[in-house]
């Protein structure tokens, strides 16, 4: 669980360091404003797909293996 809450606040550190909201995130990963929330919070289960395009949206390159 450690492992998520490291990669939502990362996640979320770097959306808020690009000036964005999450709607904006969510806009530029083609994903929901809810899945952004979720994957920020490390709640709910949002796909890996989806955790993938969040994260490089912000410029954090991650690949789905």
């Amino acid at each position: 669980m450690e492992d998520l809450a490291a990669i939502a606040a990362t996640i979320r550190k770097a959306r808020k360091e690009a000036g964005i909201t999450q709607a904006d995130l969510a806009d530029l990963a083609g994903t929901s404003e809810r899945t952004v929330r979720a994957i920020e919070t490390a709640t709910g289960n949002p796909s890996l797909g989806a955790v993938v395009a969040v994260a490089n949206a912000v410029g954090l390159h991650m690949a789905a293996v």
